[in-house]
């Protein structure tokens, strides 16, 4: 990402652009929902790597292009296996999920924020969503974990049993729901996060950079010395979750549109 005024580049899973000090992030694959594969990893890590070195730039929003915010994995990438680098490669999902920040990003959220776009919206830092959104980690339901960070952070950042509930049923849950919970900033009526996540991204460009870097890390210190235990035993889990049977028949049924049939193991 260049230092500019306004600048853009545009690909086919990612749109960057740089707005009064704010590098905006759009991920781009509208007719697959912004389902992540591969390429899109790629360039989410390589744009949020970016920014980090960029001293013109101070935060980040994240936005989905089309009709949602993100739908999580592609599906059909793991059933056929064509995953490699999406899960395990730096910065973890996504390229993002585990990447290490020093500069704030904000989620504009709409549409759907689903499985992994649960989580990557969780390793934000703030979140803005539009009242008609749809959250959820559907995994248990596909023969999946939420392994990108997704059931431990929401345990850490809402009561434990409603954390409980919603990763062992699956279901899914409004904007009014999650501010309840305590997991956005902001609501506002449908097609508005994006408008309130810059003008919060402003505000934060009127302090100080150093103490903006310095805010953050000091308020993340308790969460990423839990996150650091947490990722122990979730990759372990997650590894033994990836290579069951279950976990195939789970992408397989999705993409076939028919009913699971799970064996347990």
């Amino acid at each position: 990402m260049r230092s500019a005024s306004s600048a853009k580049r545009t690909a086919r899973e990612l749109d960057t652009k740089i707005i009064r000090f704010v590098g905006v992030i759009t991920l781009n694959r509208p007719e697959q929902r912004n389902s992540v594969n591969r390429a899109l990893s790629d360039a989410l890590r390589a744009a949020v790597k970016a920014v980090e070195v960029d001293p013109a730039l101070r935060v980040t929003v994240l936005r989905g292009a089309g009709r949602v915010f993100c739908a999580g994995m592609d599906l059909k990438a793991f059933a056929s296996r064509e995953i490699e680098g999406v899960l395990d490669g730096e910065g973890g999902f996504a390229g993002f999920v585990r990447l290490d920040r020093t500069k704030p990003v904000i989620a504009a959220v709409h549409g759907a924020a689903l499985a992994g776009g649960l989580e990557i919206m969780l390793a934000c830092d703030m979140v803005i969503a539009d009242r008609s959104t749809k959250f959820g980690l559907p995994e248990a339901k596909l023969g999946l974990l939420a392994g990108a960070g997704g059931v431990f952070r929401l345990a850490a950042r809402i009561p434990v049993v409603k954390a409980r509930e919603l990763a062992l049923t699956g279901r899914t849950f409004l904007a009014e729901e999650a501010d309840r919970l305590g997991l956005l900033n902001r609501i506002t009526e449908d097609g508005g996060a994006f408008d309130a996540a810059m003008v919060l991204a402003d505000d934060i460009v009127k302090s100080a950079p150093r103490s903006v870097a310095a805010g953050l890390a000091l308020s993340r210190y308790t969460e990423l010395d839990d996150e650091g235990r947490a990722w122990v035993r979730n990759d372990a889990l997650f590894a033994d979750i990836f290579a069951s049977d279950d976990a195939l028949e789970g992408a397989r049924s999705f993409a076939e549109k028919r009913a699971p049939v799970w064996v347990g193991h």
